[in-house]
């Protein structure tokens, strides 16, 4: 089907053709920039006039700052090929991106602004793009992918529980928003992982597709949607340690025999591939470390959090912006070599953040900046390698 006009194209500014192109390119650097002040900030080096607090700001933007950019970036793309319909792109497009990024900007610089005003720039984007995303799933009635809209609506919320507990000094609702935040990202994860990564591995290694196990993969997101919905409804406080390990535990067991059936052992010649194996891998990992900490083991929440934030989130965003920013550029599957040390350092940044500061907690601020230090490095090399390709036509010549 012939949905773009290739004299109209051509009219068209390259970055502004498909949501891709600006959004992995701005959110990757801003991740960049955003964990590089996070670190001089921390290290006392830095004195940021951030909406609320640094804390705050630095939970909150990782997630409705860097990842909802690239979420975006990924579905606002992604859906043209499922509905065959034009996906948003020039005028549209560029007002989404003004938005996303004058929302960055106000919560960096906006300490003196009201804060109704920061909250409502920023909590818009996401209805924004679920209204443009819906439109053409519900266009040619494709309820398949109908789901992506409830699940931005939801993230909308989240985003709103934590403007409203800062604003009135409920901590404990600020940090519901970003859990919340985090298990619904991770459940998305879990799905777009599901649909991609077996269809990625066979053709990646010209081996056989692992076929789904149905019950498997019911278990494995069913799990997830309930740990969400309790955190959702402020159930964990209520229900008793026992149960939480029980959920998290059948979780991590069903996601883990999930992706080990996917045989990372064929993948360590495909860069492309290995490093979104291990990525997903950090999902488990991260919701088992969820059940040993409700099962009494000494460790925080925030490191079991991380494993799904700079674990499985920061790898495999790294991993799918390389290349889907290949594929939807016209250019072959083989990203520069330069980006298999962007793939080991945002893997080392995971585990000096989680591993690192389990075992050597006494040098948590050295492991916070080693761990700050490398994400910059991996999403700044992505940075300078992708410019171009983000920012200049197709290299094969079609519209997109």
């Amino acid at each position: 089907m012939q949905i773009t006009n290739r004299q109209k194209e051509e009219q068209l500014t390259p970055i502004l053709r498909q949501a891709f192109r600006p959004l992995f390119l701005l959110g990757a650097g801003f991740s960049a920039v955003a964990m590089l002040l996070w670190g001089l900030a921390l290290g006392g080096k830095l004195s940021l006039p951030v909406y609320g607090n640094i804390m705050f700001w630095h939970s909150h933007e990782m997630i409705f700052g860097f990842v909802i950019a690239i979420v975006l970036g990924f579905l606002l793309t992604a859906v043209q090929n499922w509905t065959g319909l034009r996906a948003p792109h020039g005028k549209t497009l560029l007002i989404l991106t003004v938005l996303w990024a004058a929302a960055r900007l106000m919560l960096l610089l906006g300490g003196e602004l009201p804060w109704w005003l920061v909250a409502a720039v920023d909590v818009s984007l996401l209805p924004v793009a679920a209204l443009l995303f819906g439109r053409m799933v519900l266009k040619v009635n494709q309820t398949r992918n109908l789901f992506f809209v409830p699940i931005l609506l939801l993230l909308t919320v989240c985003n709103l529980l934590m403007h409203y507990g800062l604003h009135f000094g409920h901590y404990h609702i600020q940090v519901l928003g970003a859990y919340n935040a985090v298990f619904l990202v991770t459940l998305l994860m879990a799905i777009i992982g599901g649909r991609v990564l077996p269809m990625f591995t066979a053709n990646g290694t010209q081996t056989p597709k692992v076929t789904p196990i149905v019950w498997l993969d019911r278990i494995a997101l069913g799990s997830l949607w309930l740990i969400f919905a309790v955190h959702f409804l402020n159930l964990h406080t209520l229900l008793p340690n026992q149960i939480m390990v029980v959920l998290f535990g059948v979780s991590a067991v069903a996601t883990g025999i999930r992706v080990a059936r996917w045989k990372i052992w064929i993948t360590w010649r495909v860069p492309l591939l290995w490093s979104l194996h291990l990525a997903y891998w950090f999902i488990p990992i991260g919701l088992a470390l969820f059940a040993l900490r409700y099962a009494g083991f000494d460790l925080t929440q925030s490191l079991a959090l991380h494993a799904l934030t700079a674990g499985a989130m920061g790898n495999m965003i790294l991993s799918m912006i390389a290349r889907v920013s290949l594929g939807h550029s016209g250019r072959p599957l083989q990203p520069k070599l330069i980006m298999n040390g962007a793939f080991l350092l945002v893997l080392i940044a995971a585990l000096t953040r989680v591993f690192l500061m389990w075992l050597a907690p006494d040098l948590a601020s050295h492991w916070l900046m080693c761990s700050a230090l490398a994400w910059t490095l991996a999403y700044g090399i992505y940075v300078v390698v992708y410019f171009k390709v983000l920012t200049t036509p197709r290299a094969d010549g079609n519209p997109g």
